[in-house]
């Protein structure tokens, strides 16, 4: 039987999007629609801010947006963080990139009461990596107004999270599970909460977190605002946003608009399944020039494809959500701080992770749908930064990979010789 908060662990992430967002390095291509300053966005809500200073922010707050490496707000955050401090409730329908977690990051460090030790936001997210990126968002942009923000996740400590919450924490994000588990054990107070945040809604929804998700509702205060944030609005999202909301305001970043521009992608045609792994060899070397991500679709695949390469001597490292939450940590902060250079995953760290230095995704199996495909491979481009994909295709995949191009009207090559260069 299945603790009920490590459910995050039973299927893998599929579709929709990523965030976590920060651009230091702003020149040239600046990232997808929303990130960019005139992304093309619908919305009723007719009041924009075009600088963080013209938000009226405190100032603790403005110095650690500036401090964070944020210019200038992103067309989602000119449109969204106004409502947002305002106490109205929001829907941002956006994908990948488009500067959503600083968006309600920034509207509840505005909001939030430093001086009381009370709980006053929670933020829910379908995947611990996600809430654990969240957490370090947080912390950052309210790195000069002494805030505290706790990571409440399944795989940890129960013990160490229950005296944690005990001691008072402003901010939780957290995943569904182990949130509420803490709040049926009366660790964790909701009295107080201001701010409700569910990001990836659609995905959280998909992946069977919905009792628990209206179980926290359940506990929260009656004039919470609710913040919603999804890549899609399938029904049981609507369902969401019908009974929980009250006339939100919707800011909607058009699919359209999202880009690949700024990653060169290429295939390479390796005609049998069997035949990757020598064409993964052949390219080991060009791997570590960089740091590299290569994408499976299964955790046996993950497995298998770690085993093979090691056996190869070549070294790499692997992480799937079989993978209790210490290793999986490990894995990250090694891969992060450049010691590991290659990473075997699956779609789990498709969404949210920003790995700075990574330049080139490798699809070792095309994903088995398409919105999954901007999302790994936008680890190697994430704003502005240039990368380089390259799609690993079997007679098989033909089909697939057409259909990826039509989807994003993108053209992908075959790759080159001298794809060493381009990375």
């Amino acid at each position: 039987m299945l603790d009920k908060y490590d459910q995050e662990n039973v299927e893998e992430l599929g579709p929709e999007e990523k965030s976590g967002e920060s651009n230091p390095e702003q020149g040239g291509y600046d990232g997808p629609a929303g990130m960019q300053v005139d992304g093309i966005i619908e919305t009723k809500w007719t009041e924009v801010a075009t600088s963080f200073d013209d938000m009226n922010l405190r100032e603790p707050l403005l110095r650690g947006i500036y401090a964070y490496g944020f210019e200038k707000p992103s067309a989602i955050q000119q449109r969204a963080i106004l409502p947002c401090i305002k106490g109205h409730d929001v829907i941002a329908q956006a994908q990948s990139g488009t500067g959503k977690t600083a968006t309600f990051s920034i509207s509840i460090l505005e909001r939030i009461d430093p001086k009381s030790n009370d709980t006053q936001a929670l933020i829910l997210a379908p995947t611990r990596e996600l809430a654990q990126q969240i957490q370090k968002v947080v912390l950052a942009l309210g790195d000069y107004m002494d805030v505290s923000c706790h990571a409440c996740i399944g795989g940890t400590n129960l013990r160490e999270d229950m005296r944690r919450l005990e001691k008072g924490v402003q901010i939780i994000v957290g995943t569904p599970g182990r949130v509420y588990d803490m709040i049926n054990r009366r660790v964790l107070n909701p009295n107080h909460i201001m701010v409700f945040v569910l990001d990836e809604a659609d995905e959280m929804l998909s992946r069977g977190f919905k009792d628990q998700i209206y179980d926290v509702f359940r506990y929260l205060p009656a004039d919470v605002q609710v913040v919603l944030l999804s890549a899609t609005m399938p029904p049981d999202v609507m369902d969401v946003t019908t009974k929980f909301m009250r006339d939100p305001v919707t800011i909607l970043v058009q699919r359209e608009e999202l880009t690949l521009e700024g990653i060169k992608q290429f295939f390479v045609n390796v005609e049998k399944e069997e035949w990757k792994l020598d064409t993964l060899s052949d390219l080991y070397e060009t791997l570590t020039i960089t740091q590299a991500v290569i994408f499976c679709n299964t955790r046996r695949k993950v497995d298998w494809l770690t085993d093979q390469m090691q056996h190869r001597d070549f070294t790499v490292s692997a992480m799937h959500g079989d993978m209790d939450q210490k290793e999986r940590d490990v894995i990250m902060r090694e891969f992060r701080s450049g010691s590991s250079r290659v990473l075997i995953t699956t779609d789990l760290l498709a969404r949210g992770i920003d790995v700075q230095q990574v330049s080139l995704v490798i699809n070792y199996d095309l994903p088995t749908n398409r919105e999954s495909y901007i999302h790994r491979i936008g680890r190697g481009g994430r704003f502005g930064r240039k990368g380089v994909a390259i799609n690993f295709v079997t007679a098989d995949d033909s089909r697939t990979l057409m259909d990826i191009e039509d989807y994003y009207r993108t053209s992908i090559e075959e790759m080159p010789m001298n794809v060493a260069d381009l990375i």
